[in-house]
């Protein structure tokens, strides 16, 4: 191991199979070649029903010592556990990206190698609506400057950092003033991106284009319920909405990003819980988004190449065809890196 000061990261663990994904991930990070630190959070339903108000404490207190953390599925009872951090952390933005991977089953022409950038923020999801009288209810759509901005910011970035184009996506002939809004702030951006394409796309349409050619589009920024239904559909396209990571994103007032939080798509299975019949897959890929935030980009793109060759081999867990259980194929990800690096050494 490095002798170098340790990565500290705040582990928030949840219910289901977290513990099983926790393990995952603690595997992997024993067989880096960096010295990690892991400050464990009880998120658990069992620990928020009895003190949940101690519980976020410490998760707070965590994520401002650490500044980064890897979060685990969590069952919602009342209040979201996801909303909640979301609110503490002041996240605005949400990064998930899906690509295309060899040897998994797909019912789509074309490859996938999508960047949604999503407003974490507002949306027909601010407001959980309200009855009025017995026939009708009705809930107000939120788009702010702010976040728009950030979102745009970051997926501009993305896209110069790439070599790609940005498509914003939204309702905007129909919602005149929010969407428009959105698409405003992202226009502004644009200009600030001179070597970045941009356009704007009606979000339907864009989600019939994106089935009938996946390679069109790389990095796309969208409001907040646009860019939770798009996470989903596009992987499903990849074969599995399990097989995504996602990282969410609180910035400075000069645009720094202060606060992250990495965690995998998917919930808490309590059907195969603790059978060690999970597919640690996205968990891993969320953690190699973390090392990459972190500076340790060389050992996140090899951690995310390694799951790739083990999938792509054949070697996956049952939800993908396999025979393998959560922890072989864990050690199959970390013989995977060790043979790479062998191999790169020679």
């Amino acid at each position: 191991m490095s002798t170098s000061l340790p990565l500290e990261i705040a582990e928030f663990h949840g219910d289901g199979i977290s513990s099983e994904l926790s393990a995952a991930v603690h595997a992997v990070a024993d067989a880096l070649p960096i010295d990690i630190t892991f400050h464990d959070v009880d998120l658990t339903l069992e620990r928020r029903r009895t003190d949940a108000e101690g519980s976020y404490n410490d998760a707070e207190k965590a994520m401002r010592k650490c500044r980064v953390a890897m979060k685990y599925p969590t069952v919602t009872e009342d209040a979201s556990p996801n909303k909640v951090l979301r609110d503490r952390f002041d996240f605005s933005v949400i990064h998930r990206p899906v690509a295309t991977i060899p040897g998994v089953e797909t019912r789509i022409r074309g490859t996938v190698d999508l960047h949604v950038v999503r407003i974490a923020t507002g949306g027909t999801y601010e407001d959980p609506g309200r009855r009025i009288g017995a026939d009708s209810a009705i809930s107000i759509r939120l788009i702010e400057r702010r976040p728009s901005f950030q979102a745009s910011m970051f997926a501009f970035k993305l896209a110069e950092k790439i070599g790609a184009n940005v498509t914003s996506a939204s309702k905007y002939t129909i919602q005149r003033n929010t969407d428009s809004l959105f698409e405003e702030v992202a226009a502004g951006v644009a200009q600030k991106f001179p070597n970045v394409g941009h356009e704007s796309e009606l979000f339907d349409a864009l989600l019939a284009k994106l089935i009938m050619n996946p390679e069109g589009y790389r990095v796309v920024v969208t409001p907040n319920e646009y860019g939770d239904f798009l996470s989903d559909a596009a992987c499903g396209m990849i074969g599995s909405i399990g097989l995504g990571a996602s990282a969410s994103y609180s910035f400075d007032d000069d645009g720094n990003i202060l606060l992250a939080m990495f965690d995998p798509a998917g919930g808490t299975a309590p059907d195969i819980a603790g059978k060690g019949l999970c597919n640690p897959s996205a968990a891993l890929w969320a953690f190699s988004m973390l090392l990459d935030h972190v500076g340790q980009r060389e050992l996140g793109a090899k951690l995310d190449a390694a799951v790739r060759s083990v999938i792509s081999s054949g070697n996956t867990t049952g939800d993908l065809g396999g025979s393998l259980n959560t922890e072989q194929f864990t050690k199959a990800v970390v013989l995977e890196r060790k043979l790479n690096q062998l191999n790169h050494s020679n």
